[in-house]
């Protein structure tokens, strides 16, 4: 069984995703946003977990604009290819960006393939199911756009001015 908490951001409500016995996060969505609820089963309800009240912890030191400097346990369930992807957003730091070509040239290494596409990797990031935590938000377009945001590009805008990020 699933469980789901309610956060209420000032960019509006986020509900999260978890998993009880791994004591992990499955999922974090703005309300609403593409792909909503994607890793979430049939079968949830609503229960305060530890895991949320982590995560709870996480986004308020987030969103008064500060790097958390711990992560809460998460669970990335998803196929290979997006969990590459997702690994590589994590390693974007607080306030900075990287774009789509970016990821897809260190996926291409990765692989060592002559070439990865760009459009691929948007994909893969697109249906990041724990948004902020993985952070999506950091990718922009190769000329700096901002660029294809599951919660909005006006969210996007709003994470990235909050993060005080150069693009």
């Amino acid at each position: 069984m699933d469980y789901i908490y309610y956060y209420h951001s000032p960019l509006g409500r986020i509900t999260l995703a978890g998993d009880k016995d791994k004591n992990a996060l499955t999922g974090l969505w703005f309300d609403g946003q593409k792909y909503f609820g994607s890793t979430l089963t049939k079968d949830f309800t609503q229960k305060k977990l530890p895991v949320f009240e982590q995560t709870a912890q996480w986004l308020d030191i987030y969103f008064k604009g500060k790097e958390p400097d711990f992560t809460p346990p998460f669970l990335m369930k998803t196929t290979d290819f997006r969990k590459m992807v997702w690994e590589i957003l994590l390693t974007i730091p607080f306030g900075k960006t990287m774009t789509y070509g970016q990821i897809a040239d260190k996926i291409a290494k990765q692989k060592e393939l002559p070439k990865m596409s760009a459009q691929a990797v948007g994909g893969a990031v697109g249906h990041n199911a724990i948004s902020l935590i993985i952070p999506c938000h950091r990718v922009i377009g190769t000329n700096g756009s901002l660029t294809g945001y599951a919660g909005g590009i006006e969210k996007k805008l709003q994470l990235l001015t909050m993060e005080k990020a150069d693009f």
